[in-house]
């Protein structure tokens, strides 16, 4: 059997300070989540695997993160932070890349009040450290940055990235264009993966349904296809909206009429490719 992988979900000890974007609507995440309580929520599932991703952006993240996973054998990859534009950045991935399991790296370019940030010159020196360690970048925007998103890739043909939350579309609002036209560009870019993650929480929280969901997935389906797409809870930022099986179970219901290949590389292989997980 082919293994089965979350590749999005966080980890966090709680602090108002340092997660202060968790809102009053997402009062329920203002506790601690950890490995047993993930545990849970993947027998419940049949997930193998997951690749747990920073939520702060700290060496210390970085660390903390890769603490877990060497605790904890079904975390088989992590995407840490280090600053990207700064000048250990070189010294800093070396460091991390000692253990196996550091596999990729982000950067909440989301929340950088330039919306170009991801073309500054140093942002893009440190991005180049990342291919010679075999290091993929997740690349976490809102749609609006979709332009200079294709730009930014088209700077490093040879770099892994991976799209999360299918780029944050405006879902609440049924918004499809440009949306969709977008993403079909980007993909043209075979380097590029996405996840299919965190589509909940863009929809309205209380009265989101499967079927207007269904539309995202078939974008994203038919610019990616199943080999370059990946299944991702966002756990446990999806609990907002969603409990983790009834994520897990809302995808598996858009993949129901794919073949079982596809439906092994959107719950699993493609996460194995595109974080080299099979070399830990």
């Amino acid at each position: 059997m082919p293994l089965r992988i979350d590749a999005h979900h966080h980890f966090w000890n709680y602090t108002p300070e340092e997660f202060d974007w968790i809102d009053g609507e997402m009062s329920k995440l203002r506790r601690d989540f950890g490995p047993d309580d993930l545990k849970i929520c993947l027998a419940e599932t049949g997930i193998d695997g997951v690749v747990s991703v920073q939520a702060r952006q700290s060496l210390e993240e970085s660390e903390f993160l890769l603490s877990l996973a060497d605790r904890h054998s079904f975390i088989r990859g992590v995407v840490g932070w280090v600053s990207l534009i700064s000048e250990t950045v070189g010294e800093d991935i070396e460091r991390l890349s000692a253990n196996p399991k550091f596999r990729a790296v982000r950067h909440v370019l989301q929340g950088e009040s330039d919306e170009r940030f991801m073309l500054r010159g140093d942002f893009n020196r440190g991005i180049a450290f990342l291919k010679q360690y075999g290091l993929t970048y997740d690349i976490l925007i809102f749609e609006r940055h979709l332009p200079q998103t294709i730009e930014f890739v088209d700077h490093h043909p040879g770099q892994v990235f991976v799209l999360d939350h299918i780029a944050k579309p405006r879902i609440k609002e049924d918004v499809i264009a440009p949306w969709a036209k977008r993403i079909q560009e980007l993909a043209k870019r075979e380097n590029v993966f996405c996840k299919i993650s965190g589509l909940v929480t863009e929809a309205d929280y209380h009265s989101w349904k499967p079927a207007q969901l269904q539309v995202y997935f078939e974008v994203v389906l038919e610019a990616f296809g199943p080999k370059r797409l990946m299944f991702g809870s966002d756990w446990p930022v999806c609990l907002a909206a969603s409990s983790y099986q009834l994520w897990h179970d809302t995808v598996q219901a858009f993949a129901d009429r794919l073949s079982e290949d596809e439906k092994a590389a959107i719950f699993g292989e493609t996460a194995q490719v595109a974080y080299r997980l099979g070399s830990v």
